[in-house]
């Protein structure tokens, strides 16, 4: 199920943009996607859907971002992951 809701967009904005406010549209639901996996509000998957994305996709898109898609607190745990594998 989903709900819909209306974006006002100043037309200034979308002008300069040179954009439809369609695509500004997809822009912000995959920058809001990001924010929450960054901020772990979301699981991977939601923000794959909240971005409209399958999840390579969205993973792949997290790279071009430059956002790994592994959590590790210290170098110490990325050693150890690495030395078990």
């Amino acid at each position: 199920m989903n709900i819909s809701t209306v974006v006002n967009l100043p037309q200034e904005i979308v002008l300069t943009l040179r954009q439809s406010s369609e695509d500004i549209v997809v822009e912000m639901k995959r920058a809001l996607a990001v924010k929450y996996y960054q901020e772990q509000r979301l699981s991977l998957g939601q923000c794959a859907e909240l971005a409209e994305m399958n999840r390579e996709d969205f993973i792949e898109y997290l790279s071009k971002q430059h956002i790994s898609i592994f959590r590790f607190e210290s170098e110490d745990e990325i050693s150890e992951d690495i030395k078990n594998a």
